[in-house]
């Protein structure tokens, strides 16, 4: 352990350059994602005339166009690039937030939440997308767990701040919570403003447009052909399927537990309304944490296999919550939340890293998202089926065990041979830590310079060189890059 600690501690500093994107990467992250009005939108549309069957009615509108515009916004973002959507996102999550105040009507919030869908679907795959190429064009990719976990980590931060202050706030002005909600989404919009130009992005961006132009315009072909290489480059690499799908356990099983289970589970075990504000806050800094230090996991596995550990992790400790009394349950929601806070960034650079050098990154997250939020649709309509017939505990258990065979299936893929170039990569991958590159490739230039590899990233790669093993960059949608 002695050696590559120490490796780890002569590692490169950022560049200038680097340090700029990831410090205006958190404020963009932190600002776009502090929705003030989460905590009380619910109770905000019923004051304002709303039935249940409306407000339930626009969040199913919510979710379906929020599916709907990712393949859209993630190829917009791959043709007018990264930092271009990220202004737009904000743009339109700006404006989003301000539309209950001008009509807090069914329309209103209506419009509201359509909005917010193409705010959020602008950026979910295009913020993660910049800041990987960002990095990487400065050869400090080695930074991007960290960044991308910490980013995390202070925009939960600032929602368990934030979110007990709402209450006052709208006792002197009740309109509050979306103004400050607009307010966040405009300061993020400055931190777009701001993120420097990425060395190549421009100019693939314009080359994108000028063969829109040479189409006569019809971009909506172009959009298509990038829709086509995306779906190609997942069919052509087993590895990049497989690392989707298991990252499908982590964000059901998080989204489901934390947004539709949280209060019946709560309120199973006799815990009270009252104190559920207090026990959301709890998984909350557990959650920040946690996805601030995903380096406190133990080299001894790479990141692939902790995805997977952590997948049971989750499902274990919702079964676990059958068991036992009210603390036992606050300990293991904790336990639950600490879990997927070190899980999400590890997973999020397993799926970059598994991208091929010249895809269309924002599309591929794009995709990725849209299976994510297919599945937790479909756990979500039966969640509610076993809430409606009384059985929360047998829901608990089938998920985990839904979970384990899902990882079992995984598992034996990645074993059995049929992602061979992708199993063993996955055997050698880096586990997660801040100061080694990641992978075993060479460093790809997205620079100017045409995409030219640059040679071996870190000693690592020279050793295998020296042992004459072959370890390219991968340049085609063949064959993924190693974590």
């Amino acid at each position: 352990m002695g050696g590559p600690r120490s490796r780890i501690g002569a590692a490169t500093a950022p560049t200038g350059t680097a340090r700029r994107i990831i410090r205006l990467n958190y404020g963009f992250q932190l600002l776009f994602n502090l929705l003030w009005w989460m905590p009380v939108f619910y109770a905000y549309q019923k004051e304002a005339g709303l039935s249940d069957g409306q407000i339930f009615g626009i969040q199913s509108i919510y979710y379906v166009a929020f599916c709907l515009l990712e393949i859209p916004t993630g190829l917009i973002a791959d043709r007018i690039g990264t930092r271009n959507c990220l202004r737009a996102g904000a743009v339109v999550m700006t404006a989003a937030n301000l539309a209950p105040v001008f009509s807090a009507s069914y329309t209103g919030f209506l419009l509201h939440f359509l909005a917010i869908a193409a705010g959020r679907s602008l950026t979910s795959g295009a913020a993660s997308a910049y800041l990987y190429d960002g990095l990487r064009a400065e050869r400090c990719d080695e930074h991007y767990l960290r960044a991308e976990g910490t980013a995390r980590a202070l925009g939960l931060a600032a929602k368990v701040v934030c979110w007990p202050l709402v209450g006052p706030l709208m006792a002197l002005a009740h309109p509050a919570p979306y103004v400050l909600s607009a307010a966040s989404a405009a300061g993020s919009l400055v931190c777009a403003v701001l993120l420097p130009r990425l060395a190549g992005t421009g100019a693939g961006a314009k080359a994108g447009a000028a063969a829109g132009r040479t189409d006569g315009g019809r971009r909506g072909g172009a959009f298509l052909r990038d829709a086509g290489t995306a779906l190609r480059c997942v069919a052509s690499s087993p590895w990049l399927a497989l690392v989707m799908v298991q990252g499908v356990a982590v964000f059901t099983l998080s989204r489901i537990c934390q947004v539709n289970l949280f209060q019946p589970i709560l309120l199973d075990h006799g815990i009270g309304e009252a104190s559920h504000g207090g026990v959301l806050a709890a998984m909350t800094v557990a959650e920040a944490v946690t996805s601030a230090r995903p380096q406190w996991l133990s080299r001894r596995l790479p990141p692939v296999a902790w995805v997977s550990v952590l997948s049971l992790a989750l499902a274990g400790a919702l079964a676990a919550m059958t068991f036992g009394g009210p603390w036992v349950v606050v300990v293991l929601l904790c336990l639950f939340a600490a879990a997927t806070g070190f899980a999400f960034p590890v997973q999020r650079k397993l799926v970059n890293d598994a991208i091929p050098a010249h895809a269309p990154r924002a599309t591929l997250l794009s995709v990725e998202s849209i299976v994510d939020r297919a599945v937790c649709a479909l756990a979500a309509i039966a969640a509610g089926a076993y809430l409606s017939a009384g059985r929360l505990d047998d829901l608990l258990w089938h998920s985990a065990l839904a979970t384990a065979v899902l990882l079992g299936v995984f598992q034996l893929l990645l074993r059995g041979g049929v992602v061979a170039r992708g199993g063993r990569d996955g055997d050698r991958a880096a586990p997660p830590r801040t100061g080694d590159r990641p992978g075993a490739d060479a460093t790809v230039s997205t620079a100017a310079d045409g995409g030219a590899p640059t040679g071996p990233a870190d000693t690592r790669e020279a050793k295998a060189a020296g042992r004459g093993e072959a370890h390219a960059p991968d340049r085609g949608p063949h064959g993924p890059r190693r974590s």
